[in-house]
């Protein structure tokens, strides 16, 4: 599986198969992501997939130094799981 970020689109893309699962976000004022909605084709779900790609945003968050905001509930559901994430969640998300 290939995972790789599309700033200009403003989503996390998931390449299996020739298939895409997406993890697509907005951007707030002061550089905030907000992960608003992660999607995997139904013929690809239950792998895993959106797991790995919430998993990479959240990396890449880190890396780049900036807080999300988990509006997704999947997003959400990962960070509550992930401990180690929860300092990513912006204040007042």
């Amino acid at each position: 599986m290939d995972i790789r970020h599309e700033p200009e689109q403003r989503r996390f893309v998931a390449e299996v198969d020739g298939a895409e699962a997406v993890l697509e976000y907005t951007l707030r004022g002061d550089g905030v992501r907000n992960y608003r909605h992660t999607f995997v084709p139904p013929a690809l779900r239950g792998q895993g997939i959106a797991k790995d790609l919430v998993l990479y945003a959240l990396d890449d968050a880190r890396a780049q130094g900036v807080q999300i905001i988990p509006s997704c509930p999947y997003v959400a559901k990962v960070v509550r799981e992930q401990a180690e994430y929860a300092d990513l969640v912006a204040s007042g998300a």
